[in-house]
């Protein structure tokens, strides 16, 4: 997939900008708070429908105004793409593709196939599950975007139980209330309660499924990118080792999947327990932990509790990796994200992702600057950002577009590389 022109309107710092952009790497240079990365978080929110920097959408309005507009132009398996998105805080955002109104803004999701590599991911290896559990949605929505819709209705189910359990708790401990329809509220309640029991488990069962074939899939991607980016090793090997021997490599890196559900299930790593079984046990346990469920007034049993642990050397890298370890591995995981939709996604027609690095050889020490300059070079497409263009590995081989990026425009350097 290419990005070939990118068009903001009162988005961050950009009032208008209009950005061809060609195939190959092209590196945006300025100094920092000028708007580098505006730039790019703007392409991966139509990648993945959200910000890498904010939760919310308020700070990507510019100031003074009420709505931002992203338009993007790609080439997708040899077909002109055109995407446009209107993002207006307090509202409902709307997208066209292909000048056409798209009904459900998730409906986008896959359209745009991207991987970025940001400062902010030093959290999926030092911080809170949730930076994980959204690390692998995201990837998994690009790869099969119906899951999004799993996982809202996962995510309604889930809300729904949870008032439901506070209800209850709040009823065991005022007594049992007005009864409803003749019926005693608290039975009333209980039945409810098994009702969105079978409702959780259909719909987590398939995303846990959904989420552990894809870490599957990433491990041997995620090991051996760990060796490229931080061993001598590892930067000796041949850098296409195809994925079918990845496997075969012994690296000091490793993920897991971690969920009590699977614990139950006595699952092995690599292993996959089918979408049945997965939901029959899930069922299982939310009916035995009622009591503690509604004491605390909480759903304790499902995915949105699971963690992606990341291990090195055999122990998990939270509190055991160092700061530099970290960063490679938070590296390497975006790298292996970026190898599987390269190397066994491309049967779908989509070619390999465009590939983002925010703001990345500034935290890597030179023969990690050198190591990554070898990997993507060659890449079909590579957007980097950078406050020196100095930090740009002489590895990093072939034709570099450069970028000048000053508060509220950019534009390409006239004297080409300038490196």
């Amino acid at each position: 997939m290419q990005l070939t022109a990118l068009d903001l309107t009162d988005y961050r710092s950009y009032q208008r900008l209009s950005l061809p952009v060609l195939p190959g790497i092209t590196v945006l240079v300025g100094q920092n708070g000028q708007g580098k990365t505006n730039i790019v978080e703007a392409l991966w929110y139509l990648a993945t429908l959200s910000s890498h920097r904010v939760p919310h959408d308020a700070a990507l309005v510019h100031r003074g105004e009420s709505t931002a507009i992203i338009r993007a132009s790609f080439l997708r398996a040899g077909r002109p793409l055109q995407i446009d998105l209107e993002i207006t805080p307090g509202k409902s955002n709307r997208a066209r593709r292909q000048g056409q109104n798209v009904s459900r803004l998730r409906d986008l999701l896959g359209e745009v196939r991207a991987v970025l590599f940001a400062p902010e991911d030093l959290g999926l290896v030092k911080a809170d599950p949730e930076g994980r559990r959204r690390f692998l949605d995201e990837l998994l929505f690009v790869i099969a975007p119906r899951y999004a819709s799993v996982k809202v209705d996962y995510d309604r189910v889930l809300k729904q139980r949870g008032n439901l359990l506070k209800q209850m708790r709040s009823m065991r401990r005022g007594g049992n209330g007005r009864s409803v329809g003749g019926l005693d509220p608290a039975d009333s309640a209980a039945s409810t309660l098994e009702v969105w029991d079978q409702q959780l488990a259909r719909h987590g069962a398939e995303l846990l499924r959904a989420r552990l074939h894809l870490v599957n899939r990433l491990r041997p991607h995620l090991g051996y990118s760990y060796l490229r980016v931080a061993t001598d090793e590892g930067a000796e090997q041949a850098l296409d080792l195809p994925p079918d021997q990845r496997g075969e490599v012994s690296s000091p890196a490793d993920i897991l999947y971690r969920s009590e559900v699977l614990d139950e299930l006595g699952t092995l790593p690599g292993t996959l327990p089918s979408t049945l079984e997965i939901h029959d046990r899930m069922l299982e346990m939310l009916a035995a932990r009622h009591d503690e469920e509604i004491d605390r007034g909480v759903t304790l049993t499902g995915p949105h509790r699971d963690d992606l642990e990341i291990r090195l050397h055999e122990f998990p890298a939270k509190g055991y990796a160092s700061h530099g370890e970290s960063w490679s591995l938070a590296l390497a995981l975006r790298l292996a994200s970026y190898d599987l939709l390269r190397l066994e996604e491309g049967d779908l027609g989509d070619g390999e992702p465009i590939l983002i690095l925010d703001d990345v050889f500034s935290e890597l020490d030179v023969h990690r600057r050198e190591r990554l300059g070898r990997i993507i070079t060659g890449a079909s497409q590579v957007l980097i950002t950078t406050a020196n263009d100095t930090d740009i590995p002489e590895s990093l081989d072939g034709e570099i577009h450069v970028v000048e990026v000053s508060l509220g425009e950019a534009a390409p350097r006239q004297n080409g590389r300038g490196l």
